[in-house]
């Protein structure tokens, strides 16, 4: 197992261990993991189709929230 950070080692039960995203963090080194972690996080927060995005504007709106907060509510399963 190699070394942990303390951030990972607070990380806990349900943190699924996944690389650090971004491209200057010290521990980011070029692997197969780190290459699939980049592409699903792309895939995931892609630009949806005009009439999604601002159905999902709106909304944020109507709630206070930002839109990447909406989004990012979405993505977890939650309905609101």
């Amino acid at each position: 197992m190699r070394d942990q950070t303390p951030s990972q080692l607070l990380a806990g039960i349900g943190h699924n261990g996944g690389p650090p995203l971004e491209e200057d963090h010290p521990d980011s080194a070029p692997s197969w993991r780190h290459f699939c972690w980049k592409k699903a996080h792309a895939a995931v927060w892609k630009t949806p189709p005009r009439e999604i995005a601002l159905r999902r504007l709106a909304r944020a709106e109507e709630l206070g929230m930002s839109y990447r907060d909406y989004t990012l509510a979405i993505l977890e399963g939650k309905h609101l």
